[in-house]
């Protein structure tokens, strides 16, 4: 005995493939209506009228439409209007799923963080030309501390001889043409508004992050917060993260090569932008990066799940615990 179920109606047929029960649906011309008995199907629950008929006949096995296990059998098939009644409401669920989409913080974060990752990538090309720029012309001029303040003191220079003053170093016997210091002038300037632009975009990453992840940004920073919940592919799955795969996210590729040749494991990935981890020495870095990671575990689940959001005292607890850590091994171990 099988029962037989579809969004608008359920059948029960005996082994012989006679229908021994119908219960149909009429409320089908309610466009809303189909759309929920449509998402009902695609979350494999059983219509009203299905589980009406499993009361009635307990013993009947339950397929849905579709399934290649059906017998034949004389099965109410919705008619023709009612089929274009579902049409209407497909494309209603299409134009709501768009919409779910466009709203989703996970999709958001994920555009406006890459974004700003190849933004920061063509800025650092850029910002190193202007740098090879201006010491092709001011050989003894140094920028390693002050690299990002350069692009103002060119735009704010009339000429590579007031530029030399503001920098305080001698003019060179030959310097740039004024159609070539008007490129240079130019490329400060693009420089000055790229790098604007990703300031910019990044407070808007630090804004998402906070709002879609508080208790993580606040633990972590939400910069980094935002590349862990995208490296995840969302703040779902990255919850369901354990610890061990927290830590090393973002270093697949030193993990897999740990599996095939044997190489030692990677003891953390993007966690190490952490300062906690990256201003450590060494030798304790997998140790902190092991409790960052654990704490940071918890955090997203806090976010997730609608848990309680963290405390400063709970962050700060953390902070302690890396200091304790870092006191505690505060020379490498022997060898």
């Amino acid at each position: 005995m099988w029962l037989w179920y579809d969004w608008r109606s359920a059948a029960v047929a005996d082994s012989n493939g006679n229908i021994m029960d119908v219960e149909e649906w009429e409320g089908w011309k309610d466009t809303d209506a189909v759309c929920s008995r449509m998402d009902m199907i695609s979350h494999a629950a059983l219509t009203p009228e299905a589980e009406l008929l499993s009361e009635r006949f307990p013993d009947a096995k339950i397929l849905i439409h579709g399934d290649e296990n059906l017998p034949d059998a004389d099965w109410p098939i919705p008619s023709d209007e009612a089929l274009s009644a579902l049409d209407r409401a497909a494309v209603l669920l299409s134009k709501r799923g768009v919409d779910a989409a466009a709203g989703d913080p996970d999709r958001r974060l994920e555009h406006i963080l890459r974004a700003s990752d190849e933004l920061r990538a063509a800025f650092i090309t850029i910002e190193g030309r202007l740098v090879e720029w201006v010491g092709l012309f001011l050989p003894e001029a140094r920028f390693e501390r002050d690299r990002s303040g350069l692009a103002r003191k060119v735009i704010d220079s009339s000429n590579l001889t007031e530029l030399a003053g503001v920098i305080g170093i001698g003019m060179p016997p030959v310097g740039p043409t004024d159609a070539e210091w008007d490129s240079l002038h130019d490329w400060a300037q693009s420089v000055l508004e790229i790098k604007n632009r990703l300031e910019s975009m990044e407070n808007v990453v630090r804004e998402l992050a906070s709002e879609h992840l508080p208790s993580l940004a606040g633990l972590l920073g939400p910069i980094l917060a935002a590349r862990l919940c995208v490296e995840a592919h969302g703040r779902a799955r990255l919850a369901r993260l354990p610890a061990g795969t927290m830590q090393i996210l973002g270093a697949e590729k030193a993990f897999f090569n740990h599996l095939k040749t044997g190489s030692p494991s990677p003891k953390h990935g993007h966690i190490f932008m952490h300062p906690w981890i990256s201003r450590s020495p060494r030798w304790i870095r997998g140790k902190i990066s092991r409790t960052v990671a654990a704490k940071a575990t918890i955090a997203v689940r806090c976010d997730e799940f609608g848990g309680e959001k963290w405390s400063q005292d709970a962050f700060d607890a953390v902070a302690d615990r890396v200091e304790t850590i870092r006191s505690e091994n505060s020379s490498p171990p022997s060898r």
